[in-house]
């Protein structure tokens, strides 16, 4: 069996906070001076709580042609563990081994000099990626079409603006054919269409190519469609891996929300309200564009409430309301509320833009304007871009909060059932 391309064996890292071991050689002198004169337990005890660990005993391998997204909130580790593994900082403690020459992009001009032109960098880069001159001269026509920077590859990278730096960086990371590919969460700073056409190139050169690709992304759709397999990290640590599909879906899951809202003055209460995944039916807050959910209430009531419906409404976030679900519709009546009552919304291909949103919800009679239940800024939900026709979909602010498609803004269902 062949060995991984990599393998991360217990690496911990840590790091000092404050003044004291920033790491100056004056502050260290005197902190080593001092706690030679003064060898105390309590400056032990100091030391220790300026100690921060951002990685703790992490491990895993990556097998060689693989595609591995790494994920986890921010703080989580996840860019000090690339560093590592891009060989830029040590370790404190644990051991890697790495069969492979690397190509990073942790950062935007990660490795480019600012005085020299493109393509000047371009062979730059070649050199310290272990590439020759004719090997790099015969990828550059293809380097600078896939930048679509044709026109400015002689001017200074100075003058380039971020998105520039970005495509030229992952073009030469991608076409001068290193064995391990790694890409931060920079791809973020291109425009949509540059972002698919990255996603193409990473796809091409781990499935034909056969190298190894480690993406970092807070884009849980990305990381579905491109990855084999996923390390989740939290707080340093590793929480689980597993296959990508599966493991997106746990990590969206994590956040239950609940209400919990106090007895209105029409004896209704509402229990409890959550976005609920379609697929499998628990509670998310993290949402894709495109997938199907349902947005699940339970609603309880002293005493029978008859001709009850139910308004859902999503705000953004300005506090703006920019779509609406409400029951009834047309063909279904009104619902009785006995005892605890759930509602329950199937939205299908949900068209909410990329955003952080508010959902609001409220109990009302029809032909009658007085809310009977009033659930205001419940609870807060954000939509991710999503894959849809074999891409992302190319989402720019200016397009607004909600894609009308065929004319539905959602498309959605209503059922009611007593608990």
């Amino acid at each position: 069996m062949p060995s991984p391309i990599i393998n991360v064996s217990g690496i911990s890292k840590k790091y000092r906070l404050g003044k004291l071991g920033a790491g100056s050689f004056r502050e260290e002198l005197e902190r080593w001076w001092l706690a030679r004169k003064n060898p105390s337990k309590d400056r032990a005890a100091d030391d220790a709580k300026t100690d921060f660990w951002s990685l703790r005993d992490v491990s895993f391998d990556v097998e060689r042609g693989e595609v591995l997204g790494i994920v986890g909130k921010n703080g989580a580790g996840k860019s000090t563990l690339l560093k590592i593994i891009s060989r830029i900082t040590e370790p404190t403690t644990g051991e890697i081994r790495i069969r492979g020459r690397i190509a990073s992009l942790l950062e935007v001009g990660t490795g480019f000099h600012p005085e020299l032109s493109g393509r000047e960098n371009v062979f730059l880069n070649g050199a310290i990626l272990g590439m020759n001159r004719p090997e790099i001269r015969r990828k550059f026509d293809a380097i600078v079409d896939f930048a679509e920077i044709g026109q400015f590859i002689d001017t200074p990278v100075k003058r380039y603006s971020s998105g520039m730096y970005v495509r030229l960086a992952f073009a030469v990371a991608a076409h001068l054919e290193p064995e391990i590919l790694i890409i931060d969460e920079v791809l973020a700073v291109g425009d949509a269409e540059f972002q698919n056409k990255c996603l193409g190139k990473m796809k091409e050169v781990s499935r034909e190519g056969g190298r190894t690709v480690i993406f970092v992304s807070h884009n849980m759709a990305a990381v579905k469609s491109l990855c084999n397999r996923a390390v989740w990290l939290q707080k340093g640590q590793v929480r689980q891996v597993g296959p990508a599909d599966k493991l997106v879906v746990d990590y969206l899951n994590e956040t239950t929300v609940k209400t919990g809202q106090p007895v209105s003055a029409h004896g209704l209460q509402l229990v409890s309200g959550a976005i609920h995944q379609a697929v499998d039916d628990l509670p998310i807050n993290q949402l894709i564009f495109g997938e199907d959910y349902i947005f699940r209430f339970r609603i309880a009531s002293q005493k029978p409430f008859s001709k009850a419906a139910l308004v859902v409404q999503i705000k953004n976030s300005f506090g703006d309301v920019v779509t609406s679900i409400c029951t009834p519709e047309e063909g279904i009546a009104p619902f009785e509320i006995r005892g605890e009552t759930e509602v329950a919304i199937s939205a299908r291909q949900l068209r909410l833009m990329p955003g952080r949103y508010t959902l609001d919800a409220f109990i009302y009679r029809p032909n009658d304007a007085t809310r009977y239940l009033d659930g205001e800024n419940l609870f807060n939900f954000e939509v991710h871009p999503g894959v849809i026709a074999g891409g992302m979909w190319p989402y720019q602010s200016h397009h607004g909060y909600v894609r009308i498609a065929d004319s539905v803004t959602l498309n959605h269902e209503n059922s009611v059932r007593q608990l």
